[in-house]
């Protein structure tokens, strides 16, 4: 399957449109992605990943409350996790691993924390 990420790219200015790819398990059957207009945005996504996970896991729970420490063990938990950031200058998408998107939602995360500063 060709998938065209052009429109996405060329149609986002602002921000820095990302695709998250996901593999839940060894089987190459259990790839996925998922794709968003910057990188914020991206990390809010997989936050949203886990919370709903979390959720599944505990339906009876009113207030959902984790610590980074949770976040990167459940991003440990895929059998592969990367990213595509679309960089304006290059025309191009730059591929990072795991470790980039853990610092990217820990910077993320902190932020919110103080206020989106």
């Amino acid at each position: 399957m060709v998938i065209d990420f052009s429109s996405y790219a060329s149609n986002n200015h602002n921000g820095r449109h990302t695709i998250i790819l996901l593999q839940n398990s060894p089987s190459r059957a259990t790839r996925t992605f998922m794709d968003y207009d910057s990188i914020g945005q991206a990390m809010d996504g997989i936050c949203g990943l886990y919370e709903r996970k979390l959720k599944e896991i505990n339906p009876s729970l009113r207030n959902l409350s984790y610590d980074i420490a949770d976040l990167y063990n459940f991003m440990d938990g895929f059998a592969d996790m990367s990213a595509l950031v679309y960089e304006h200058s290059m025309h191009a998408y730059l591929p990072y691993d795991r470790q980039w998107i853990k610092q990217k939602a820990f910077s993320h995360l902190k932020r919110l924390a103080n206020g989106g500063k």
